[in-house]
């Protein structure tokens, strides 16, 4: 299966890959725009957008957008990240046209009435107070706030109460204006799609988009740092971040298969000496995220209070002995893991939009799954060895919420 692009004379990259066998399809518009593109004083900017597009626009009232995609079974949503914004739409192929009418008329002509903002704020705060009393999500706002202090990277995605009260229809057409332009976005599908009648479509309800490229990024400067915050909780939940690298950098797998090895799974080093020898922690994990310009790797562990400090020196403990001592086998099972994650994440016509934009978004084409394994096959145990070294020789980022976090910052 090969992937086709077209680029419109506005920028706007339409991507598809038809998959044999299928009747259904996925439709993704990935848009360059996330948090991080907000200024201060707009915090939770991009997150509110997302949410009042679905409000109603100019050619149909909200009510008719839910009814048009459940008429025909599909279903339609969006989420937001700190570097994207993505609006998809599953469906049969024969309502392909639908879905892009609708992820298109969601960004090119959204009502924001006065009305629906008052009510949408109230939504968006419950959402925030959700993730506030959601200690394993909390913990990681804090440590990239931690991490990115100051900085747009640092500020989370949903705002806050302040925040969004002096948000107003005037941000959200500025926020679109300036940033829903043709070179920051691609439309892609995957499934039982064609490429020339998804090109006609783009062209249909995008074409008009405004050419260039959205508002700048501010860049990450990592900053590390400690962040407590004390709660009435039965467990303590810690994370550690550590700098990173970005997607386009040389060591990137390496970063990704050294934190598999050290913490990706239940046969990892974390897992194995932190729960099943000593049963320190109920919840242990490392992982590498990445954002356009930077990444983290992280250490997650979930304890009860009285065994989190020793959880986290036992934690650092194994992470600087992995960087120096990582076997072959364990390097070849994290190699094993990421190439069956990244398969599998490319099996459902969903995934592959996903993958289909954001490869585009960063690195300007679509990479294969021959290339993305290929990288994999080329890290040697030294590269991933020198991948732990470096990160972990970074200033570290502490988060904690739990009973007496404020302990584990001493």
């Amino acid at each position: 299966m090969t992937a086709e692009t077209t680029i419109l004379g506005n920028g706007l990259t339409v991507a598809t890959l038809h998959m044999p066998g299928l009747e259904t399809a996925a439709v993704a518009l990935n848009a360059d725009v996330g948090a991080r593109n907000e200024r201060a004083g707009e915090n939770g900017l991009a997150h509110l957008f997302e949410h009042m597009v679905f409000k109603g626009t100019a050619t149909r009232p909200a009510r008719t957008i839910a009814e048009q995609i459940e008429d025909v079974g599909g279903a339609l949503n969006a989420w937001t990240s700190r570097d994207t914004t993505c609006f998809h739409a599953r469906v049969l192929a024969a309502d392909v046209p639908l879905a892009v009418e609708l992820v298109s008329d969601l960004v090119t002509n959204p009502l924001f009435a006065e009305a629906d903002l008052a009510l949408e704020r109230e939504v968006v705060l419950s959402e925030i107070g959700e993730a506030l009393d959601t200690p394993d999500d909390l913990v990681f706002d804090h440590l990239q706030a931690t991490a990115f202090t100051g900085q747009s990277l640092g500020r989370p995605i949903l705002g806050t109460a302040d925040s969004l009260a002096a948000l107003d229809t005037a941000a959200l057409r500025h926020w679109q204006q300036a940033h829903y332009r043709g070179d920051g976005m691609v439309l892609a599908a995957a499934g039982k799609v064609d490429h020339a009648r998804m090109v006609d479509l783009a062209q249909r309800f995008l074409g008009s988009a405004p050419a260039g490229r959205p508002g700048p990024i501010e860049p990450a400067r990592w900053t590390g740092g400690a962040r407590t915050d004390s709660q009435r909780n039965e467990q303590l939940h810690l994370a550690l971040g550590f700098r990173g690298f970005a997607p386009r950098a040389p060591e990137i797998d390496a970063a990704r298969l050294f934190a598999m090895a050290l913490g990706g799974g239940m046969s990892s080093r974390l897992f194995q000496q932190l729960r099943e020898e000593r049963g320190l922690a109920y919840s242990v994990s490392a992982s590498h995220g990445v954002h356009a310009d930077a990444g983290m790797m992280n250490i997650y562990t979930a304890s009860r209070p009285g065994d989190a400090a020793q959880a986290r020196d036992l934690a650092l403990e194994i992470a600087h002995a992995t960087a120096r001592d990582l076997s072959p086998a364990e390097l070849d099972r994290a190699r094993a893991q990421q190439k069956a994650g990244v398969l599998m994440a490319l099996e459902t016509p969903g995934g592959i939009a996903d993958w289909l934009g954001g490869s585009i978004l960063t690195w300007g084409r679509v990479l294969t799954a021959a290339e993305l394994i290929a990288q994999l096959d080329a890290v040697t145990l030294e590269e991933a060895r020198a991948a732990g070294a470096a990160m972990l020789a970074s200033p570290v980022a502490l988060a904690a919420v739990g009973p007496k976090a404020d302990r584990l910052a001493a």
